[in-house]
C-alpha cells in the first residue's frame, strides 16, 4: 500500500470544469453530468427519473397538482447529483408538457426550492436544434443527416450536415399525448392503430413534401421510444442488422400488437414494464414517419437533447455564443443600420457597466440580453418607421432565435419593444427567472442608449457618468455640455417622463 502512497504525484493536475443538464421532458427526466478537460468533453453519468409529467396537463391546459408532485420528487432525486455544482454550469431545461401549461410557473417556483437553478422553457424548434447538436456531436459524419425525436408530447425532426441544422421542426405528437388520445385503457385494436396513424401523418403533411424535397443520406432516430423499438424488431427479425430498423419490422410490431389485444399481454422481451403503457403510441407515430417520410432505413443514436445542452455549453464556455450567431443573422435578415446599433451598444453599455452592481443587474446574462437588445432594437424599421418598436417587439418575440430559451427571448422581445415611448409595465410578461424591478431597470437604460444617439452621429456624446440608488438615476455631462445641445435637454426632459412609467426618477445635470 505504501508503494502507492505517493501514485501520480508528479502528474500536473489539468483544470477540469463540471457541467450537468437536466431535461424536464413530457415522459421522463434525464441528467448527464460532464467534465471539459483540456477542451475536451466527457460524459461522467446519466440519471433517468421516469415522470410522465404530460399524464396530469388536462384538456385546458393546466398542469395537476399530482403531476407536478411527481416533477417535484423527481427533481429531489437529482438534488444531490448536483450539489456544489456552480450556477453557470448547471442548465436545467423543460420541453413540450412546461410549454403548454398554462400554469408552468408553479411547477417552475417550486422546482426553484429543490434546485438553485432556473429551468428553462425551450420552443420547439429550439429543442430540435439542440437535439441535432446532441447526434452531430456523438455520430460519425456520414453526410446529411434526418434526425427524429419521439418524446412524450412533440417529435422533433431535422435535417442537417455536420454541426450545422438546415432544417428543423417540431410536430404536436408525442407517445404520452397519443396514448392518451388513442390507446387509454391499454387496448391494442386494429381500428386504434389506424387512427393514431392516420392522426400522425395529418400532421406531418405540413412538412413531408419539403423535408423529402430535401433529402438525406441517412435516418437516426434518438429518444427511449425509438430505442425500445429498435430493440423489439431485433427479436421480430434476428437477421436485422443491430441498432437498425425498416418499415417492415414495424409494420410485424403493430401486427403483434393488435393479435396481443392488450399491452399487458405484450410478451416481448425487451419491453419493460415501464415502457409498456405508452409503446404502441410512439409505434404509431414512428410507422407513420417511415410512411410520410418514406424512410427506408433509420439508425439509433444514444444521444438526444440533454447531451445537444451539454456540448452547447461547452461550446458557450471554450468557443462562440450561438445566440450570438443569432443575433448576427437577424441584423442582416432585417438590414439592421449596424453603425448604428454599435452606437447605442456603445452607451448602452457605458451606462450600465456604471450602475449594474447599485441596481442589481450585474449579471452576465443580464448584460447579454441588454446588448443584444440594444444592437436589435431597429429590426422592425423594415415593416416601418412609424411604430418600430412594436415591430421590432413582435418579430423578436416571434422569430426562431436558436439558443434562446423561451424567457430570455420574452426579456429580448420586451426590451425591445419599449426601447421608445411610454413604458407600460402592464404589459410585461411575467418572468421566473428576472425580477421586475430588473427589467424596468434595463427597459430605461436602453431607452437612454437610444435617445442619446437620435442623431446617429460619431462622436457626438461627451463623456456622461452615471449613479443609481434605489428609484434615481442620474446622469452628468462632462464640460457644461448640455448648454449647447438644447435638443437633447428636450428629448431628456420627455424620456423623464417616460421613465416614471416604471418608477425611475430621472436626474440630469
Amino acid at each position: 500500500m505504501n508503494q502507492l502512497a505517493n501514485a501520480f504525484s508528479d502528474v500536473e493536475a489539468r483544470n477540469v470544469t463540471h457541467v450537468a443538464a437536466l431535461d424536464i421532458g413530457s415522459n421522463s427526466f434525464h441528467l448527464v453530468v460532464a467534465r471539459i478537460n483540456a477542451g475536451s468533453l466527457q460524459i461522467l453519468y446519466k440519471v433517468k427519473q421516469r415522470v410522465r409529467m404530460a399524464d396530469g396537463l388536462d384538456k385546458d391546459g393546466y398542469l395537476d397538482q399530482p403531476a407536478i408532485e411527481r416533477g417535484i420528487a423527481a427533481l429531489e432525486q437529482f438534488a444531490d447529483s448536483l450539489r456544489g455544482f456552480k450556477p453557470d454550469s448547471v442548465r436545467i431545461v423543460a420541453t413540450h408538457t412546461l410549454r403548454k401549461a398554462h400554469n408552468a410557473r408553479d411547477f417552475i417556483r417550486a422546482a426553484r426550492q429543490v434546485l438553485p437553478y432556473p429551468v428553462e422553457i425551450i420552443s420547439g424548434v429550439e429543442e430540435a436544434r439542440m437535439i441535432y447538436q446532441g447526434v452531430a456531436h456523438t455520430t460519425e459524419d456520414n453526410g446529411q443527416r434526418l434526425v427524429v425525436d419521439i418524446g412524450g408530447g412533440s417529435t422533433e425532426f431535422i435535417i442537417g450536415k455536420g454541426f450545422k441544422p438546415a432544417l428543423m421542426r417540431s410536430l404536436q405528437m408525442g407517445c404520452v399525448s397519443f396514448t392518451q388520445r388513442y390507446f387509454k385503457n391499454g387496448e391494442l385494436k386494429s381500428k386504434a392503430f389506424s387512427r393514431a396513424i392516420t392522426a400522425a401523418k395529418q400532421e406531418l403533411e405540413m412538412i413531408d413534401r419539403r423535408y423529402r424535397q430535401l433529402g438525406w443520406d441517412v435516418s437516426i432516430g434518438t429518444s427511449g421510444t425509438i430505442k425500445t423499438i429498435i430493440a423489439l424488431a431485433q427479436e421480430i427479425n434476428p437477421e436485422l442488422k443491430n441498432g437498425t430498423l425498416t418499415r417492415y419490422e414495424l409494420r410485424k410490431l403493430v401486427d403483434a400488437c393488435i393479435k396481443a389485444e392488450h399491452v399487458d399481454k405484450l410478451s416481448f422481451k425487451e419491453l419493460g414494464d415501464d415502457r409498456k403503457p405508452i409503446f404502441a403510441a410512439g409505434l404509431a407515430i414512428l410507422l407513420a414517419t417511415f410512411e410520410s417520410l418514406d424512410i427506408q432505413l433509420m439508425e439509433f443514436s444514444m444521444a438526444a437533447l440533454r447531451e445537444g445542452v451539454i456540448y452547447e455549453m461547452e461550446d458557450r464556455l471554450e468557443h462562440q455564443d450561438i445566440r450570438e450567431r443569432t443575433a448576427e443573422s437577424l441584423a442582416v435578415r432585417y438590414d439592421v443600420d449596424t453603425e448604428q446599433a454599435r452606437r447605442v451598444l456603445a452607451t448602452t453599455m457605458a451606462l450600465y457597466h456604471q450602475v449594474a452592481e447599485d441596481w442589481d443587474i450585474k449579471f452576465d446574462e443580464l448584460q447579454s440580453l441588454l446588448g443584444w437588445s440594444a444592437l436589435l432594437h431597429e429590426v422592425g424599421l423594415q415593416i416601418n418607421s412609424r411604430g418600430v418598436q412594436r415591430h421590432s417587439g413582435y418579430i423578436l418575440q416571434n422569430a426562431d432565435l436558436p439558443g434562446f430559451n423561451q424567457e430570455q427571448q420574452d426579456l429580448l422581445a420586451t426590451l425591445v419593444r419599449f426601447h421608445r415611448k411610454k413604458i407600460k409595465t402592464a404589459d410585461f410578461p411575467e418572468f421566473s427567472q428576472y425580477r421586475n424591478e430588473q427589467v424596468q431597470r434595463l427597459t430605461s437604460i436602453l431607452q437612454l442608449g437610444v435617445v442619446l444617439n437620435i442623431k446617429r452621429l460619431d462622436d457626438f456624446l461627451p463623456q456622461i457618468k452615471a449613479k443609481a440608488k434605489q428609484d434615481k438615476l442620474l446622469l452628468e455631462f462632462a464640460d457644461d455640455w448640455l448648454q449647447n445641445a438644447p435638443l437633447v435637454v428636450a428629448d431628456l426632459e420627455l424620456q423623464a417622463e417616460y421613465l416614471q412609467g416604471c418608477g425611475i426618477r430621472l436626474v440630469v445635470r
